[in-house]
């Protein structure tokens, strides 16, 4: 069983422990828009990162995290086999819309991430990217487990990035009846989602290499139910979770804490609820749920190894944040019992983290304490 070794993410509140911080305080990280811009897409607000606004910010971020992560586990990519495995929703679109409205040529080489993620870690093996929407990191932590699990790499990272575009924010516009300016996850006055930008990196290793132990990584499961393009299907949802049971050997009624996808939009949070229902609640479990976007907003393909990080951080803590932003529930999320208000004490134990793509890409993983 592979252990995590090293975890961190960059939000609009900063690093790693500055995320977790902002989220036991109940904090919101939205920035509104100026008047014209929220008038032009119909979109109020966005979770931004502070400092750069020129290009290459996803690959900024995403070397940022990568040294973090690498310095903090240990890692010396030109002793051991290290491979990098990278998720994202939208690579570096931004970067393309700018040369578009600036009318310049497009360096399409720039727009991979393998060079900034070789010259984060000198000597990294491979680099591979996926692209699997808002489940991403998700798909990249399973095969990076794979990697490692199968003596294919001394360490694999798992790493995700992505930034906020004009035009995701301009389809997120499309289908709201009024600009939303924040995120409420699974409250009744949601409005629906905002993007926010975001990185994250977990270093996966065999359990008898030296180094940190922060979590035992048991599984993901994954599902691609393909029944809609951007709507979600409960059905993909408990494929993926039971999928993560079956490989983690675990019962769903051992599930105490869920970090849930939580997009705080009108499809997502009540088939989400009933997900829950059916595979948890089945069981006999009642886990503890929270969601991270009413905080920092939607990273996209950082989704879900930014809520691997706070459950990592939630497992060694002994304690859950709350759901920012949660003031009334949804009807359809009676009798799941989700964190409000304050921080709740949950003694490490079996943690779930939920994340779902367009397309019925979906990604749950399963994590424990490490001994």
């Amino acid at each position: 069983m592979p252990v995590i070794a090293a975890t961190t993410q960059l939000t609009c509140f900063g690093d790693g422990s500055r995320t977790w911080a902002a989220l036991t305080d109940g904090r919101c990280g939205a920035r509104p828009f100026d008047a014209a811009t929220a008038a032009r897409l119909n979109v109020g607000a966005t979770y931004p990162i502070a400092g750069r606004a020129d290009r290459g910010r996803a690959a900024d971020w995403l070397a940022t995290v990568l040294r973090a992560a690498a310095a903090e586990a240990g890692v010396d990519a030109r002793r051991e086999r290290v491979v990098v495995v990278v998720g994202t929703g939208l690579r570096q679109l931004a970067d393309v819309e700018r040369w578009a409205l600036d009318d310049t040529p497009c360096p399409v080489d720039q727009l991979h991430f393998g060079s900034a993620v070789r010259a984060a870690l000198p000597g990294v093996r491979e680099v591979v990217t996926l692209a699997n929407a808002c489940s991403a990191g998700g798909h990249a932590l399973a095969l990076a487990q794979d990697l490692v699990e199968a003596g294919e790499a001394d360490v694999a990272v798992a790493a995700a990035a992505d930034t906020a575009t004009l035009s995701m924010q301009a389809m997120i516009g499309k289908v709201a009846d009024r600009p939303t300016a924040r995120v409420r996850p699974f409250d009744r006055d949601r409005t629906g989602v905002l993007l926010g930008d975001g990185a994250a990196a977990v270093v996966v290793t065999p359990v008898e290499r030296p180094g940190p132990r922060l979590a035992h990584l048991l599984a993901t499961g994954l599902s691609c139910d393909a029944v809609h393009e951007t709507a979600p299907d409960v059905g993909g949802m408990t494929r993926a979770m039971r999928d993560a049971l079956l490989r983690a050997d675990r019962e769903a009624r051992d599930v105490r804490v869920v970090v849930a996808h939580g997009t705080g939009t009108a499809l997502n949070d009540p088939t989400e609820c009933q997900a829950i229902r059916e595979v948890i609640h089945a069981d006999q479990g009642d886990p503890w749920v929270t969601a991270l976007k009413g905080a920092i907003g939607h990273t996209s393909g950082a989704a879900a190894l930014c809520g691997v990080d706070i459950a990592v951080r939630g497992l060694r803590l002994g304690a859950v944040p709350p759901v920012v932003g949660l003031g009334n529930p949804l009807a359809e999320a009676d009798g799941v019992r989700l964190v409000r208000d304050h921080p709740v004490a949950v003694p490490g134990s079996l943690t779930q983290v939920n994340s779902f793509g367009f397309g019925g890409v979906n990604a749950v993983t399963l994590l424990e304490p490490a001994c």
